[in-house]
């Protein structure tokens, strides 16, 4: 039960993601209404989109660069912070999505000689932290291994305190969610006995309180932009308000506006370990580009 959930939560993580492609880093909620109606499958970027060159059931960079630890993690059967880094370079070289500050800064730090530990941008977004389930999926039986693991893989590019901290603290939230703890209460039990420390204390306060609050007015409320600030409560509130419904947040969510992506992959790889298959539309998976390469390297993992 644990491992198809745990192969769930990968999957959700990337359909979050390839979800949010379309209308991603569009801010008026307005205009996503008026130009996708409401978000249910996957769709194509428009012509001015920062996605210009991906289709429908592809993946933002984030979901690219996701897909590069999962190759990682495959290749080497756990994670190697070199490894990461020499083939996370390797793909930039040609990439053709967008790139964006963090990954420019980190590119401009590798160039400059600096090491993966010490090559990562100051940057304060979630992103970092967002492509962090094919660890939680590696590490799903060491809690302290997840835990240190996701810290570290996220500071190669994005390495601020609270960005680190951040995924340390979804790292023990899935954790604990894997073992049958619903994500409420795993939020609630990382929060009192690992992050009783602010601004934790407040995100987690203000992001459960807002459940029953209109997704659009509670993500606007606490900033549809990419920073760890904004994004983070805003993650606890769609798994609060749909602990039940891992689909319906994720169209919530990309209605919502802003850094959708980053938003989604967290909140799909917390509800997608709690609810498992059953919860993921079999359209987001059969239409998922990556669905096949993505299982392959779920299962070299294991061998």
């Amino acid at each position: 039960m644990m491992k198809d959930n745990a192969k769930a939560m990968v999957l959700a993580s990337f359909a979050a993601d390839a979800l949010a492609l379309g209308a991603h880093w569009i801010y008026d909620t307005d205009q996503i209404a008026a130009t996708f109606k409401r978000v249910e499958t996957f769709q194509k970027p428009g012509a001015n989109s920062y996605h210009s060159t991906k289709n429908a059931g592809e993946i933002t960079h984030y979901g690219d660069q996701m897909l590069v630890l999962l190759e990682s993690l495959a290749a080497c059967r756990g994670f190697d912070l070199k490894h990461f880094a020499a083939q996370w370079q390797t793909q930039q070289q040609h990439y053709t999505g967008y790139v964006d500050h963090a990954t420019r800064s980190t590119l401009n730090n590798f160039k400059d000689g600096k090491t993966p530990e010490s090559a990562g941008s100051e940057s304060t977004d979630l992103g970092g932290a967002a492509r962090m389930a094919p660890l939680a999926y590696t590490y799903r039986s060491t809690c302290d291994e997840l835990v240190n693991t996701a810290r570290i893989q996220t500071a190669m590019t994005h390495n601020h305190i609270l960005v680190t901290d951040s995924a340390a603290f979804f790292g023990a939230v899935v954790f604990r969610i894997l073992r049958g703890e619903s994500p409420v209460a795993a939020i609630e039990a990382t929060t009192a006995m690992q992050f009783n420390r602010e601004p934790f204390q407040t995100w987690v306060k203000n992001g459960i309180e807002s459940r029953n609050s209109d997704t659009i007015a509670a993500v606007k409320r606490f900033g549809q932009m990419c920073e760890i600030g904004a994004a983070f409560p805003g993650v606890i509130h769609l798994v609060a308000r749909y602990e039940d419904n891992l689909q319906k947040a994720l169209i919530e969510n990309v209605m919502a506006g802003g850094d959708s992506a980053a938003r989604g992959m967290i909140t799909g790889m917390l509800l997608g370990a709690f609810q498992g298959f059953a919860a993921i539309p079999e359209s987001w998976l059969t239409e998922l580009a990556a669905r096949e390469k993505i299982i392959s390297l779920l299962a070299e993992i294991d061998l």
